[in-house]
Parts: structure tokens; C-alpha cells; sequence
């Protein structure tokens, strides 16, 4: 007997389907990354362990061949850094029958586009957190929660308007706005210790965003071309880094408590890493009790400081 159109069919129920969920969050929580593309990701999803041990290799230098002598035959000792695979994080939702049959169906979008930033923004969190180590800093051990994280800094961060004083956090301390100068000078840092010219990147606060608008070599068409940072307001990079404005960046702490300076991270990739094991999965189950069905996205993972040399934090004011 032939139905006609009355199956339900794989494309009628399309919105029930989890795995189509689940390509939905991870295109938002991708969307929604700025750090994860910056960093060092290593791919250990659904793999057994709760550490992983990455080999921090130790480069050598040439020997001079003298005549008539044996080479000289070296053997540097390669260093460890161990990344906990410890954060566990999840977004839930329980969506009762009621709306779930009344609402639009972008209802249910919504939701699966909210927990790929949540995941994605609590990730950004973590690594953002790194930034406390750069230059010999001690690590900040907050994992950072749902909020723009506010992270301890010590003098081994730098202002933005020279990137050569040291942060202090006195009083109402001395950030100061990024300027060309500290742009430089954070550039040549990382030059100093041989740190590769690709794969850097700045992670800014939009307070710095508005202040880079207002220097003429980064604005202005004599120095552009075009001129396309005052026609789109766009910053696309800072001497050859791309520049990635994120509200997310993080905030330190002053001794007067009445301000709140933010952070610019200048780094290379091989700073930060991220280890993935388990990437975000999403899963439904129909809660009888609740007569509505609950919607869990949750994801494990871990993050680590690398190589404290291949970056530098920037304090700004708010």
C-alpha cells in the first residue's frame, strides 16, 4: 500500500536527529574560538590516559670542526611538560514538551548555538588564563569561570605604551594604552630568543581595538594603501600578526579596587597548548519524569604553557 507523503522520513525528523545536533554545536563552538586556533592542539579525542607528556626539544648549536680532531659529539637534555587532561565542562538544558511542541524550531537552534559558545568561550577562558606564565610569570591556577576571567599578574607583565616597563598593580596601577612603540618592542622580545615570525597572533580587548583605530600607521591609507581600517574598522594585523579582538580577554586586579585593567596577549603558537580527549559531544535523552527531553553538551580537555619565552602580556586600562 502505498503512503504517499505521510513517512517520516530522515528529513522530517531532521531536528531530533543527534548527530546533526551535534554538527550544529561544534560549528558554533568553532565559530566561537579565538584562542583554540592561536595554540598548539594536540588531538588525543576519545584516547585513554589522563596525562599527556610533550617533549620540549632542546636545539644545539654547530661545533667548529678543528683539523686533524674527532667531531665534537653533543647530547642536550630534552625537557617534559605534562598536560592534565583534568577540565571537564558541560551545557545543559532540559526542554519540556510544552515548548518544545509550541515553539519554532529555531528554538531549538538557539540552544544548540548557545552551548557551542558556552563550551567554546569556557576553553578560551583556560588558555587566556596561560597568559600569567609568559616571561617567567607564575601561573594563574584559576580555571576561569563563566565570566571575563580576572587574572593575578605580576611584574613579569608588561604596559602597553612602551611594552618594556613592568606592570605594577599599586594603587590603581600603571596600564597603560598600546602603542606603536609597545608593539615593537614586544616583537623584538620574542625576535630576542629566536621565536618564529609565522604563527604569532595578538588577542585584544576591544579598548585596545579603539585604541590601535587611532594610530595613523595602522589607519591611514598613506601607510595602508587603502586606507581599509577607516573604511571597515577592522584591524587585520599588527606588522604581520593578525590581530584577534575578543571580549573574552582577560581583566587583572589593582591593590585600589576601582579599576579593572585588561590584558593583550602577543604570543606564537607554540606558547599555548590544548589537548582535546574528549571534543564537544552533544546527547539527547527523553526524561519521562520531566515529560521533556534533555539536552547535554559536554567536552574534556586540557591546557598548558609550553614555552613561557614565545609570548608577552600587555596590561591596558579598561
Amino acid at each position: 500500500m502505498a503512503l504517499g507523503s505521510a513517512q517520516i522520513t530522515i528529513t522530517s525528523a531532521a531536528n531530533y536527529i543527534p548527530e546533526l545536533w551535534l554538527m550544529e554545536v561544534i560549528a558554533a563552538y568553532k565559530a566561537n574560538n579565538v584562542m583554540r586556533g592561536l595554540v598548539t592542539l594536540y588531538n588525543h579525542n576519545k584516547k585513554k590516559g589522563d596525562v599527556l607528556h610533550i617533549p620540549n626539544f632542546t636545539r644545539s648549536l654547530a661545533s667548529v670542526k678543528a683539523a686533524d680532531t674527532e667531531v665534537v659529539v653533543t647530547a642536550p637534555t630534552h625537557s617534559v611538560t605534562n598536560i592534565s587532561l583534568e577540565l571537564h565542562y558541560h551545557y545543559a538544558k532540559l526542554l519540556e514538551d510544552m515548548p518544545a511542541i509550541q515553539a519554532l524550531p529555531s528554538l531549538r537552534q538557539a540552544y544548540m548555538d548557545d552551548a557551542g559558545y558556552a563550551i567554546g568561550r569556557q576553553i578560551d577562558f583556560n588558555l587566556t588564563n596561560l597568559g600569567t606564565g609568559l616571561q617567567g610569570g607564575t601561573l594563574d591556577a584559576s580555571p576561569g569561570t563563566p565570566d571575563v576571567p580576572t587574572m593575578l599578574y605580576g611584574a613579569q607583565a608588561l604596559i602597553g605604551s612602551d611594552g618594556a616597563t613592568a606592570w605594577s598593580h599599586f594603587d590603581a596601577g600603571n596600564a597603560a594604552a598600546l602603542a606603536d612603540a609597545g608593539v615593537r618592542r614586544s616583537m623584538r622580545r620574542l625576535d630576542d630568543v629566536n621565536v618564529p615570525l609565522t604563527n604569532r597572533a595578538w588577542v585584544v580587548p576591544p579598548v585596545t581595538r579603539e585604541s590601535l583605530l587611532g594610530i595613523p600607521r595602522y589607519t591611514e591609507q598613506a601607510f595602508q594603501g587603502d586606507g581599509s581600517p577607516i573604511k571597515t574598522g577592522q584591524i587585520g594585523n599588527l606588522y604581520g600578526s593578525p590581530v584577534m579582538v575578543s571580549t573574552d580577554a582577560g581583566t587583572t586586579s589593582t591593590l585600589s579596587g576601582t579599576v579593572t585593567p585588561r590584558v593583550v596577549l602577543y604570543f606564537h603558537k607554540s606558547a599555548f597548548a590544548l589537548a582535546e580527549q574528549l571534543r564537544p559531544r552533544a546527547q539527547t535523552q527523553y526524561k519521562l519524569n520531566w515529560l521533556g527531553d534533555l539536552f547535554v553538551v559536554d567536552t574534556i580537555y586540557g591546557v598548558a604553557e609550553l614555552r613561557n619565552d614565545a609570548g608577552v602580556a600587555l596590561i591596558v586600562p579598561a
